[in-house]
């Protein structure tokens, strides 16, 4: 009979599972990448069944995964009916209290801010739900670091913040969505996984089809079945009349599906109303910082743990991990020195492939060699003949939005990463999460599970390989990109990515709280000043500093 505690933790997730299996029963208390707490306690998890997803064959060992890692996921939503817009969440009536804001705090102590929510009839909300962002900064420092939030379920949030640097402090508190809001975007999660649709164009002589595609698609009309052999990836495209499903010649993205909310559901989301706006103070907003002695930083630095939270902050633009000295690559020769005589693969979203475009815009001797690949979609490749270096990008497989890519161009990263042999001149880093937003979880998980195996073989086989993994990013919001896109959506991949990758060997890149920490607009991809400081710490991975 297994226990029926388990317990699983990692550096900025943790989720404690209890379940009561003749209750079906799950109680699941959660803190997720972005500091986001959540305590949801359901009955018999109802999920919709999506394509077969819930007949996969898993282990055991799987299977308990991906129960823990969905209900530790489902966000407890109040059942209060219908919300009018006037009783939803307010961010400009809301406000939040520095709690002893008049103290002098030291560096390294904890800051806690209390937040509570009201309606737009300045009414208190009575439940909670609704997704917030914090982040503590100093302009003059450029330095910033996140919060951690915690949801009381009855419109009170606390937020906890570890100051890191001294002097002028100032807290800031936006709200992403309201739980109104959320509501919404869960719903669209679970009944519209089709609201992005692609299409493949197929072609033989003068005759050419273009036919939707998708992980699922609808009805009873004859299919092309493009499931990957190897990993079991589904992937569906509707048969042309005239042409075989082998004369496929393209994939892209067909857009975006229209008419998702009803009128009453569009007001929970209004630029400039209730989509990543800020929560105003009541009373002083900021809090004087002073430096610790020498003795109590060397003891403050010792005693961080794995499961250090924030896992770094700015300081004068700087990243800063808390867990180790990252390098500065501020010279291209720098970058070269490192990279010599290595074959770097980078594997995954736009997001990563922002590394190949600063690598090699940034270090002259490094070349893109030119692949007659479409602009943006890839693969591409660079050399360094005199150093000896090659770094190659190549994106996922489908789901994938790009405009147009040639279907034996579609690999996936399992496969990929199966054909790599490995090695202490291999270095390998993978960015897979912006594409899969729309979809319900069990995709994505299926998707890094079978990532992760191949990450876990290639290991073993060469266990000198450098494998690093750059987690999701915030972005920017308005009413339509939020049904696809929302900062709500990816930080549910983000939490699937640290978790199912904790203890495999393989490094992180915190882009999540990098974007969420500086003090620039969030993008969904991000500028070159946050993209430079990925770098480093990518770099720093491949040659740290010898201690």
């Amino acid at each position: 009979i297994p226990s029926p505690f388990f317990t699983l933790s990692e550096c900025s997730c943790l989720i404690l599972i209890i379940w009561y299996l003749d209750h079906e029963t799950v109680s699941a208390t959660f803190i997720d990448s972005s500091g986001q707490f959540v305590f949801s306690q359901v009955t018999g998890i109802s999920r919709n069944p999506y394509c077969g997803y819930d007949q996969q064959t898993l282990s055991s060992q799987e299977r308990m995964e991906e129960d823990s890692l969905l209900a530790a996921l489902h966000q407890q939503v109040p059942d209060v009916g219908p919300v009018p817009f006037v009783k939803s969440t307010d961010p400009s009536s809301s406000y939040f209290v520095i709690l002893n804001s008049a103290a002098f705090f030291k560096v390294g102590s904890q800051l806690e801010v209390l937040v509570h929510v009201q309606d737009f009839q300045r009414k208190p909300k009575k439940y909670g739900g609704d997704y917030l962002q914090a982040r503590i900064h100093s302009p003059k420092l450029q330095a910033g670091a996140v919060g951690r939030v915690v949801d009381y379920q009855n419109g009170f949030y606390k937020v906890f913040f570890t100051l890191l640097w001294p002097g002028k402090v100032k807290v800031s508190v936006s709200l992403v969505h309201p739980s109104e809001g959320i509501r919404v975007l869960q719903r669209l999660q679970e009944d519209k996984p089709d609201r992005v649709y692609f299409k493949s164009l197929f072609r033989s002589g003068r005759i050419s089809e273009t036919t939707e595609c998708n992980v699922c698609l609808p009805g009873n009309l004859p299919l092309c079945n493009f499931t990957d052999l190897y990993t079991g990836e589904p992937w569906f495209c509707f048969k042309p009349k005239k042409l075989p499903c082998s004369s496929r010649i393209t994939h892209f993205k067909g857009g975006y599906l229209k008419g998702l909310l009803t009128a009453a559901e569009s007001a929970f989301f209004q630029s400039g109303v209730n989509i990543k706006m800020p929560v105003n103070s009541s009373g002083p907003d900021w809090v004087t910082v002073i430096p610790r002695r020498i003795k109590e930083t060397n003891s403050l630095e010792l005693s961080q743990g794995s499961g250090t939270f924030p896992s770094g902050y700015y300081y004068k633009d700087q990243w800063r991990p808390r867990k180790f000295k990252m390098r500065q690559f501020n010279d291209p020769d720098n970058i070269t020195e490192c990279l010599q005589r290595k074959v770097v693969h980078l594997f995954g979203d736009s997001t990563i492939r922002q590394w190949f475009e600063y690598l090699t815009a940034f270090v002259p001797d490094l070349v893109e060699f030119n692949l007659g690949s479409p602009k943006n979609v890839g693969p591409f490749l660079a050399v360094d003949q005199k150093h000896n270096i090659l770094l190659k990008y190549r994106c996922h497989g489908p789901p994938i939005r790009f405009t147009t890519v040639f279907s034996n161009e579609l690999h996936y990263v399992a496969n990929e990463l199966n054909g790599i042999v490995g090695g202490k001149n291999t270095v390998v880093a993978i960015a897979v999460w912006s594409h899969f937003s729309t979809f319900p979880l069990e995709v994505y998980i299926r998707r890094l599970r079978n990532i992760r195996r191949a990450v876990v073989r290639l290991l073993d086989r060469s266990p000198k390989t450098v494998v690093v993994i750059r987690t999701a990013n915030a972005q920017e919001l308005g009413p339509e990109v939020s049904l696809f896109n929302s900062d709500w959506y990816n930080f549910q991949l983000d939490t699937i990515l640290r978790r199912m990758f904790s203890g495999v060997g393989v490094y992180l890149v915190d882009a999540w709280e990098m974007t969420l920490a500086h003090y620039l607009p969030h993008k969904l991809h991000p500028d070159e000043v946050i993209v430079k400081n990925q770098l480093d710490m990518f770099l720093s991975f491949v040659c740290p500093l010898e201690t």
